[in-house]
């Protein structure tokens, strides 16, 4: 390790233990403050009693906080949700969230619903452990389907339910150790750790000391540990598996600022060996408790891989909304590893509000689809400058990152300060699982009137061919020549994207008459068009007719 790389590691690592006792005092333990309240019996002003799913253009909004008749529960309060799908059946899902009876205490429990038709109907039957006082929902799901739901309780401690039919039933609650804001990653590869859970947590208001890090063997039968992760100890994080079974970790100093990164490789020994922790830049500063969730956090820190069989094989992302620079006040930012985290790229803005709009966008989430796809959301105040009110908003790659689809506006603007369970946020983060064909995401809204959790499936199908967008171009199935990762059968109707036989659509075959088609091509701007069979010439009639001849299998 080079002498300036061990310098700002030391610096960190004494800066991360002299704001321990600062940091602490600026959060709130997560233990009970107020006694379980009940429902009231006149629900607060506003508050809708009915629950319809909310519509915004193709995207439909489900609420999963509700009675057993589908309606809307008046007077409680659901935020910071977390969602598992089952990879055997994507139609079986679970989400946890934060439960609050009524606004008027802030005592929680672990809500839990499951769904076995891909999310549009849910079933809340109560509390996951109904009465105790329970925190930091964090749910994921192994290679057989099996969900797992960590749970902060009122010691703060942790413990582990695991349910093996879709999130109807769940064991009894396994201890895992643990702390404030921890989270779990389960092995979804095939080897030999397959099966394996692991979990991490903020080292202050824990159980156990600077221990960080705890993993279970046997499917969350027990854990074992707990563990250090090497120090500067990062908070506010999550994990990873890759496809090679490394497990990857990434988060926030502990003092909110920078951003860490570790790895190991090594799970199966009796204590597991990291890697040194360094310091990576996402072009920012994680904030915490300001702008539109003033009493907590504006995003974790998001770590994925991909497990592709495509060129970015193996590739490490990490996502946040983070604090830039200047006046700006959060952006969501993206950087990339190809080399397993040795290096990182420069980060790229994921939203495209234009700079200077000092809009906010907060809880960036991040999740990659198997094929390589990549997913992000965040809250955005771009259309409220007085930043009362957010919306939903997506964006994806399908460049590992390089380049992001225009942001697509996935909810109408709700007001996020409504409904405050004597906490001023809308918890601490959103949730989010992705597949080739879309992104289930799991989030925290106030459409009525009060702080309630809703899914949404996310797949942009501009084609209606039932494949998301993105999808579509890393399948092949549609041409994107100007990289802006929407089909160019729907920019250009009429001139489909994929080589049909008459690909100017004059009425001839194509051959000789490709020449005007090549510079209709030229007008839109197509300038990956001037050599489309990659011969080092422009292309003409007689140059480019070959080439299309072949494609189309003609003499």
């Amino acid at each position: 390790m080079g002498a300036v790389k061990f310098k700002t590691l030391t610096i960190l690592a004494r800066m991360s233990l002299l704001f321990v006792s600062t940091v602490a005092l600026a959060e709130r333990r997560e233990v009970p403050d107020d006694p379980p309240g009940h429902r009231p019996a006149t629900p607060p002003v506003g508050a809708l009693p009915r629950s319809g799913p909310v519509v915004f253009g193709a995207f439909t909004s489900v609420q999963v906080n509700t009675d057993g008749l589908g309606n809307n529960i008046l007077g409680d309060a659901a935020n910071e949700p977390s969602i598992a799908v089952d990879p055997t059946d994507l139609n079986k899902m679970a989400i946890g969230w934060r439960q609050f009876d009524t606004v008027t205490s802030n005592f929680r429990q672990a809500g839990i619903a499951y769904s076995d038709d891909g999310g549009q109907t849910w079933t809340f039957p109560g509390p996951l452990d109904p009465g105790q006082f329970r925190s930091d929902p964090v749910l994921g799901s192994d290679a057989d389907g099996n969900f797992y739901y960590s749970s902060l309780s009122s010691i703060t401690s942790v413990e582990v339910f695991k349910s093996s039919d879709g999130g109807v039933n769940w064991t009894l609650p396994v201890n895992a150790f643990g702390g404030d804001k921890q989270w779990i990653a389960v092995d979804k590869t095939s080897g030999p750790n397959s099966g394996n859970v692991y979990q991490i947590w903020n080292v202050q208001f824990t159980c156990c000391g600077m221990n960080d890090f705890t993993q279970s063997t046997d499917g969350g039968t027990s854990f074992e540990g707990p563990f250090a992760v090497p120090q500067p100890s990062m908070k506010w994080g999550t994990m990873d598996v890759g496809p090679d079974g490394t497990l990857y970790l990434a988060g926030s100093t502990l003092f909110a600022g920078g951003h860490l990164f570790t790895k190991t490789s090594d799970v199966q020994g009796i204590v597991p060996t990291f890697d040194p922790v360094q310091p990576v830049s996402l072009g920012g500063t994680t904030a915490v408790s300001s702008g539109p969730n003033p009493a907590g956090l504006l995003g974790q820190v998001w770590i994925a891989t991909d497990h592709s069989a495509g060129p970015a094989h193996g590739n490490v992302y990490i996502l946040a909304s983070v604090d830039p620079p200047g006046s700006d006040p959060l952006d969501v930012m993206f950087i990339r590893s190809i080399d397993g985290g040795d290096t990182w790229s420069t980060p790229v803005r994921v939203n495209d509000d234009p700079l200077g709009t000092n809009a906010w966008q907060w809880f960036g989430t991040l999740a990659v689809a198997p094929n390589g796809r990549i997913d992000a959301v965040w809250n955005d105040t771009r259309a409220d400058s007085m930043v009362v009110f957010s919306e939903l908003y997506y964006s994806y790659s399908v460049d590992a990152g390089s380049t992001w689809s225009d942001n697509i506006p996935l909810s109408p603007p709700y007001n996020h300060s409504l409904g405050y369970p004597m906490q001023n946020k809308l918890g601490d983060y959103y949730h989010m699982v992705s597949d080739d064909e879309g992104a289930n995401l799991a989030y925290a809204a106030t459409f009525n009137g009060e702080q309630d959790v809703y899914f949404v499936r996310i797949a942009p199908d501009c084609n209606n061919n039932g494949v998301h967008d993105g999808s579509d171009i890393l399948a092949g199935l549609s041409l994107d020549c100007n990289g802006n990762a929407v089909p160019d059968g729907c920019e250009f109707p009429g001139c489909p994207g994929i080589l049909p036989a008459d690909m100017n659509c004059d009425g001839a075959t194509n051959g000789l008459d490709i020449e005007p088609f090549t510079e209709l091509l030229t007008t839109m701007g197509y300038s990956c068009q001037a050599d489309m069979n990659q011969d080092g010439t422009v292309d003409v009639a007689n140059d480019l007719a070959p080439f299309v001849n072949t494609l189309l299998g003609l003499p």
